[in-house]
């Protein structure tokens, strides 16, 4: 399945020079956990990284950083990583392992953003085929119990008894 069916269309942008503050109201409000990060230039806008709840929490929270003096810009430290919106969960998945990251940008043929791709996206489409996996193998054994006929006792061998839970002292 393309990834174009799989991210998340409703991408939530902010300016690199928004406080922090604004960053965070962003996504409490449209309940994200990564914004995309743009930069305004003659032509409109462009990307220029991503900045995740856990970046506000581990790099300015945990260390005890001034919130009103940063920008949102000053926490993207390389580039975005991006992954064409016809390629396949696992070339996505590679993708993520590859740069270390949890989410992808989703990119057109032609370079524009189409949309945000989170671990939390491809679990339900990786987890699909296990599941059918599991349907499979219920399906062969129900089919073989209704298709096979029980076995005859064996000759000679006395019946098995089972004690019952919390018999104390039980003898054959």
């Amino acid at each position: 399945m393309p990834i174009r069916d799989l991210c998340s269309r409703h991408v939530v942008a902010v300016d690199e020079g928004a406080p922090l503050a604004e960053a965070a109201r962003l996504m409490r409000k449209h309940h994200v956990g990564a914004l995309v990060v743009t930069r305004a230039h003659e032509g409109g806008r462009s990307v220029v990284g991503l900045v995740t709840d856990r970046d506000l929490v581990v790099e300015v929270l945990a260390r005890g950083l001034d919130q009103a003096t940063l920008r949102i810009g000053s926490l993207v430290a390389a580039p975005p990583v991006d992954v064409p919106e016809d390629a396949d969960a696992a070339e996505a998945l590679a993708c993520m392992q590859t740069h270390g990251v949890r989410r992808l940008l989703v990119t057109t043929a032609d370079g524009h953003l189409a949309g945000l791709l989170s671990l939390d996206d491809l679990l339900p489409a990786i987890a699909r085929p296990f599941g059918m996996l599991a349907e499979v193998l219920r399906a062969g054994a129900a089919r073989e119990a209704a298709e096979r006929t029980a076995l005859p006792a064996a000759p000679g061998l006395p019946p098995l008894r089972v004690p019952a839970m919390g018999t104390a002292g039980w003898k054959p």
